[in-house]
């Protein structure tokens, strides 16, 4: 099927899609924006707009069977084979398309930054490279579907590329340096998890799109697709003069694009829009600058207007305003509307105090300009959802104040794991993590240590028949790599939303525990479940998800009433793990059970304390790692969560404890031990 265009493609049915396309193309224009984010549901057309790139892009030119597209205008940025040809006369030029280059979510970092041929520098003492990904995509696109799901060594690379224009591969002690320049295009559906905070900031632009509910509209969109898959050639046809008049305008704007000029007074809004938003650092205000100039030179024009700005804000800003992964969404374009107005209010009050100061020139100090109080900032703290109880017995509460806790180092897992996260270290048996040492390799491998091998094959070579300029290696020699990564955990929260837990705001307190758990597993990129017991059920609701902020988003519309069948809690915890454990084998689980004990709810009408410590016995029997914290604080104090918390084999804690480092250091302690698989369940 060949590729739509960017103009072909009914975007219209798309909210969003007019910036989407506006950012694409500004970036076709201009590279040095620094590439684009699109964020938005599943089936918004995302990867067809920017594969639809591949039609507009121009051409350039580069260095003839140069493997890295290098720019015969740049010496300095010359491979070592084009510096070669440079000072032999021989350097010939051709022009190429620019391309979009896919980086596959499962690629590994040897395919990402290219590999080296350790057997042709031990043979021939000579570097050859096989060129990566980003040397595919040196002077063009480099577009990553669900750039959120990559793991984060291959973020790192991209990161180290993105900020250095050089991409440098050190293997066994060789090492080798090519330029990588491109733009980097990412697509990604934030309920599969968000993007780190170092990555999500080098994009220089990013658009939120989303589906519609008009029902005619969707209705034209499907009308839209028949007549594609009908006559792909005539439906492109129909939009053929559109296109070519769109690449015009490109290759207009690109040409323009050196003559466009910014004023002190534009600049001082750009800085002035960058404060009142609240944004980290100094990026945002040189992309905005960016953005604005072309901008201006998309719309035929070699000055900066106040619009290029406000458009070029909305562009820039929206993925660097929030600062925590809770922080709710206020209201942007008002706040954007406002900063603008102060600008234009300062400026009056330029203009004012400076026709003042021309007619009191005689004047040795002339009146100082009245500094305009500056209006109120709109509060920015997140406001509190108020929920609507399901009945007249049920409360909801709202969330406790969440605090920073102390980070720990997680220790090594015994068994090898496959996954991704922050949070604890262990064995991969993938070529995806770091080379951290070696092993004779029990079968074939294709994952050669070869200075281990060298350091194996070293003592026999004088005893060894081998070419004069060779080294001579035995199958006997071979070693393997061992790699090791970070992974992350499954963080079960097993909550107490019974009417016990109402009295003195344990509820309050206990969401807030809840809530800066949700923020290190945010960090660490963990998997969070949340279940609730209460009345005669518990009910899992939020199945184990990525998506932090829809945890805490169910955490916080949790109702509260009811009697207490904390047995049937625990089971339900055990149920959801099983499943997960047998979906992906390589899962850490940690179960969090939050409650003050008062179980009075049995499964089978034995006593319900009784019931309760026998299912956590046979928990702790599987091998389930766990904590318990203690949400009892009156004077008179029970105990039963210890108790629990006893027959578990779990970290017992009290709300009062969680400030320091308790409750991490419990999932974090998991790190060392094994998860059994689990039995075919158990009954009580």
């Amino acid at each position: 099927m060949k590729n739509h265009n960017i103009t072909t493609y009914p975007f219209s049915a798309i909210v969003g899609q007019e910036k989407m396309k506006k950012a694409l193309v500004l970036n076709l224009i201009n590279p040095k924006i620094g590439g684009v984010l699109i964020r938005g549901e599943k089936g918004t057309a995302k990867s067809t707009a920017v594969r639809a790139l591949a039609n507009l892009l121009p051409e350039i030119e580069v260095v003839e069977g140069c493997k890295f597209k290098c720019s015969p205008d740049n010496e300095s940025g010359l491979c070592e084979e084009c510096l070669e040809k440079l000072k032999t006369g021989n350097l010939r030029v051709s022009p190429v398309k620019m391309k979009v280059v896919d980086l596959p979510v499962s690629a590994t970092e040897d395919r990402v930054v290219g590999t080296l041929d350790i057997e042709h520098a031990i043979k021939k003492g000579e570097k050859r490279f096989e060129p990566g990904v980003l040397a595919m995509a040196h002077r063009g696109i480099l577009y990553v579907d669900e750039i959120n799901l990559l793991d984060d060594h291959i973020v790192d690379v991209l990161l180290d590329s993105a900020a250095m224009g050089i991409n440098t591969i050190e293997r066994e002690g060789i090492s080798y340096s090519h330029s990588a320049t491109f733009v980097l295009v990412g697509t990604m559906n934030p309920e599969e998890g968000e993007l780190r905070p170092q990555l999500l900031d080098r994009f220089g632009l990013c658009v939120d799109i989303r589906g519609i509910n008009d029902v005619a509209r969707r209705v034209d969109l499907i009308k839209y697709r028949l007549s594609y898959e009908a006559d792909p050639e005539a439906f492109e046809a129909n939009w053929q003069d559109a296109e070519t008049e769109l690449c015009g305008q490109i290759l207009n704007a690109k040409q323009l694009l050196p003559n466009v000029t910014i004023s002190d007074e534009m600049l001082e809004l750009i800085s002035q829009i960058c404060v009142d938003m609240g944004v980290d650092g100094h990026r945002a205000d040189i992309t905005m600058m960016k953005a604005s100039i072309t901008l201006a030179a998309f719309n035929g024009r070699t000055d900066v207007l106040e619009e290029d700005v406000k458009e070029a804000a909305e562009l820039v800003l929206s993925h660097r305003m929030r600062r925590k992964p809770f922080d709710s969404h206020s209201d942007k374009q008002d706040k954007l509307d406002e900063s603008i107005e102060k600008h234009r209010e300062k400026q009056k009050e330029k203009e004012k105090n400076k026709h003042e100061q021309q007619k009191q020139e005689y004047n040795e100090n002339p009146e100082k300009p009245h500094e305009h109080p500056e209006e109120q900032q709109p509060d920015n703290t997140q406001n509190q959802i108020e929920g609507q109880p399901d009945a007249s017995s049920e409360t909801i509460f709202s969330m406790g104040e969440n605090y920073q806790i102390k980070q720990l180092v997680p220790e090594f897992r015994r068994a090898n794991r496959n996954g991704s996260g922050r949070r604890s270290k262990t064995l991969t048996r993938s070529k995806k993590g770091r080379y951290i040492k070696s092993s004779i390799p029990h079968e074939k491998t294709t994952d050669l240590a070869f200075d281990a091998t060298l350091r194996a094959a070293a003592p026999f070579q004088l005893t060894r028949e081998k070419n004069s300029n060779s080294v001579a290696i035995h199958e006997s020699d071979f070693r393997e790599k061992i790699r090791g990564k970070k992974i992350g955990n499954l963080v079960l929260f097993v909550v107490d939303a019974s009417g016990s837990m109402g009295a003195r705001q344990r509820m309050v307190a206990s969401k807030g525990a809840v809530l800066s758990m949700l923020m290190d597993a945010y960090q660490k990129r963990d998997k969070v479940g949340l279940i609730a017991f209460k009345g005669d059920s518990a009910e899992l609701l939020l199945p184990p998800t990525s998506s932090i902020e829809l945890a805490q988003k169910y955490l916080q519309e949790m109702p509260t009433g009811g009697k207490t069948p904390l047995s049937r809690g625990l089971v339900k915890g055990y149920e959801v793990i099983k499943t997960e454990l047998q979906r992906d084998p390589d899962t850490c689980p940690f179960m969090v059970l939050i409650s003050d004990g008062r179980a009075n709810v049995s499964m089978n009408g034995e006593s319900p304390l009784q019931e309760t410590k026998t299912v956590a016995s046979r928990l702790r029997e599987e091998g389930i790692q766990s904590a318990v914290i203690d949400t009892e604080n009156s004077m008179i104090k029970f105990g039963l969560a210890q108790q629990i918390s006893t027959a578990l084999g779990a970290t017992y804690l009290t709300l009062e404890s969680l400030k320091a480092d308790s409750i991490v250091s419990a999932v974090r302690a998991s790190a060392p031990f094994e998860v059994r698989p689990p039995s075919g369940g158990f009954s009580v």
